[in-house]
């Protein structure tokens, strides 16, 4: 398998993970679901320990959040913890430019550009969280005090 810039990131920061793979239906717009449906008893896991990673836009400036697959970002939070007086989900076609990945398969890893980050203080709950590795169907397990760390993330309270 070749290694996407979020692997590539992980390998560079000396970091332990795991990568998990499963089969991606091309028809699926609900990719973190997917993720859930695919992984969650392969590995025993719940659908709180998948996190996605959505793009917001802080007035001009993208940033990302980190929140699990069932829950909702909560804009307001997102902001105010990005230190902006508001945010708006980002224009997909500004994502992919800003990341390098497609919908689907953003990883908060390996960006093209660097991101301001926020996670939700819920991953702090779980030993182990997974997110995209950078492709549809790619995911990485690892400690949730690494994603925050290599990310360089704030920890709120940002879903709902």
């Amino acid at each position: 398998m070749a290694a996407t810039p979020a692997i590539t990131a992980l390998e560079r920061a000396g970091i332990e993970y795991q990568v998990h793979k499963y089969r991606h239906d091309a028809r699926s717009t609900d990719y973190g679901a997917e993720a859930v449906d695919a992984l969650g008893s392969m590995l025993g896991i719940v659908a709180a320990q998948i996190f996605k990673t959505l793009v917001v836009d802080l007035a001009g400036s993208l940033a990302v959040a980190i929140i699990p697959v069932p829950q909702q970002l909560s804009l307001k939070s997102a902001a105010s913890a990005l230190g902006s007086p508001k945010a708006v989900m980002a224009d997909p076609k500004a994502v992919t430019r800003s990341t390098g990945y497609v919908l689907g398969g953003v990883s908060p890893l390996g960006q093209r550009t660097y991101l301001p980050t926020v996670i939700d203080s819920s991953a702090q709950n779980w030993p182990t969280v997974l997110c995209s590795a950078g492709r549809r169907g790619l995911e990485i397990a690892l400690k949730p005090s690494d994603l925050i760390a290599v990310t360089g993330a704030i920890v709120a309270d940002v879903a709902v």
